[in-house]
């Protein structure tokens, strides 16, 4: 072959491959037109979760099942954070129930929560009342005990109805009708009739100390609640109360692998109109639907568990260290006070929209949705400024000691309370002290010249400030919780407002 004829082929090889190179879309048909940018997606992609490859659009199967996973995952924890108040709700369920049977039953600390019962941010102030309610059966009355402030939640965790000082009963005590989901029977008169979406639901209040003892309140709740269905009205059936003060108790649900199974149970449970489309829509996605069976294989289940873990380290993040300064009661300034409801009680960012960092906070963090606890109620309800970070920006150390100051004038009609709760459990710290409190109510709280309050937190106390101090653990974090009961208008107005707490040096 001569040089010249070698050239000659080379070229026309150089040529040919060069056309087959040609992708399809370079060539122009009678229809084709520009594609807009954005529209098309390379055949590789480096992105967050690694390499995407595709032909002419469509992914290569090593690269479907990667899709698959990281859509699986992204799924599972949003589910997770949306499923928080329900998984909540369960494991309160799951807990009055061993107390004894539903509609039937209501655990009350007769004298006091103390350290010994897990429950999220409880208070040592005032007595509970746990009931666990269901109206499978029926129509259900529950008559609510004068001088007792609380609430309805259903099993989603929405608020239901205020029973009590802040309920239509106003205090005075009265008969609440609770009607079944989709009721459309006879609805009689004498009752303030509740309407829930769900058929479990909660209902929770506090009575309050008389002259610093319980025992008045104990019987006002003795000799007034009562639970029955309506079909036995005229012949109710007793309540059992069942005291719960010293009883070593968990109130707390669990966040791991289980967290599904307890949310399983509650979508087999109740009709679906209580939630929403969306919601119901992504724990279908990973295999939690009502009326069929929940059995992830091994692929799957190894994905809800790292869900459940990274979902459970979401809410503690959004719970101790959120981003949003919005989340805060003096959201210009440096400081540390939290608000409890961020979005307020319906945890909205504005009507019709939800504030979804607020609710997976909160329901991780506490129990009991109300507007008593987050609207202006001057002179009534409670109030619930919090605080996980220090002066300087930093987790409490329990080896160390702090100071809170409260100005003088505290705007309480009521009382005031500080109780110290444990990181891990959100619940109250576990120490020697039977109260991790200081309180008004203690006629030995030490005041200021100037008609301040010093509270100190610490291993051991100041000398000569015991009754102002609540005991840390050193090696364990902790938060606090200032209540205020019965706030007035210097609260609201931020015309009094307490320190930030800072480290003794």
């Amino acid at each position: 072959m001569t040089r010249n004829l070698a050239l000659a082929v080379h070229l026309l090889m150089t040529a040919a491959i060069g056309a087959l190179a040609v992708p399809a879309e370079a060539k122009t048909y009678k229809m084709t037109t520009e594609i807009a940018p954005g529209v098309a997606t390379p055949d590789t992609l480096e992105t967050s979760i690694g390499t995407l490859k595709l032909n002419d659009g469509f992914p290569t199967a090593e690269t479907t099942a990667k899709i698959w996973d990281n859509l699986d995952r992204s799924r599972a924890l949003q589910a997770y954070l949306l499923a928080v108040p329900i998984v909540n709700q369960a494991g309160m369920r799951d807990s009055l129930l061993k107390f004894g049977p539903v509609n039937r039953t209501n655990v009350i600390w007769e004298n006091l929560v103390d350290p010994r019962t897990v429950e999220l941010t409880a208070n040592d102030n005032t007595i509970y009342s746990f009931i666990w309610n269901d109206t499978k059966d029926g129509p259900l009355v529950v008559e609510i005990p004068p001088k007792v402030l609380g609430t309805i939640n259903d099993f989603w965790y929405k608020w239901v109805v205020d029973v009590g000082i802040t309920g239509p009963d106003k205090g005075e005590g009265g008969k609440y009708l609770i009607l079944p989901p989709g009721y459309t029977g006879e609805v009689p008169e004498g009752y303030f009739v509740v309407r829930p979406t769900t058929y479990g639901m909660w209902t929770v209040f506090r009575s309050f100390l008389v002259d610093g003892k319980t025992g008045p309140a104990v019987e006002g709740v003795r000799n007034n609640l009562k639970i029955y269905p309506l079909s036995q009205k005229d012949n109710p059936p007793p309540v059992t109360l069942v005291n719960a003060s010293g009883v070593a108790a968990n109130f707390v649900m669990p966040t791991d692998y289980s967290f599904w199974e307890l949310l399983n149970k509650v979508i087999q449970e109740e009709p679906p109109e209580g939630s929403d489309p969306t919601t119901l829509g992504l724990f279908a996605s990973i295999g939690i639907e009502k009326g069929k069976p929940f059995a992830p294989d091994d692929r799957m289940k190894a994905i809800l568990t790292d869900a459940a873990n990274i979902g459970a380290v979401t809410a503690r993040s959004l719970a101790f260290n959120i981003r949003n300064r919005e989340a805060y009661i003096y959201p210009d300034s440096n400081s540390h006070w939290r608000l409890p409801f961020f979005g307020g009680y319906k945890f909205q960012s504005q009507p019709g929209v939800s504030n979804l960092d607020g609710a997976a906070f909160y329901y991780f963090f506490a129990t009991g949705v109300t507007p008593a606890m987050e609207e202006k109620m001057v002179g009534r309800g409670s109030q619930y400024p919090w605080a996980a970070l220090d002066a300087d920006s930093k987790p409490f150390d329990g080896g160390k000691t702090y100071r809170l100051t409260l100005p003088k004038g505290i705007p309480v009609k009521d009382f005031w309370s500080v109780i110290v709760y444990d990181n891990q459990t959100r619940s109250m710290l576990q120490t020697d002290q039977a109260a991790p409190s200081v309180s008004s109510q203690n006629k030995d709280v030490k005041i200021n010249a100037d008609g301040s309050v010093d509270v100190f937190f610490g291993p051991s106390a100041p000398e000569g400030m015991e009754s102002n101090w609540v005991q840390t653990i050193p090696g364990k974090g902790w938060f606090m919780i200032l209540r205020l009961y019965g706030p007035l208008e210097p609260w609201f107005d931020k015309t009094w407002r307490p320190g930030e707490i800072t480290m003794v040096k």
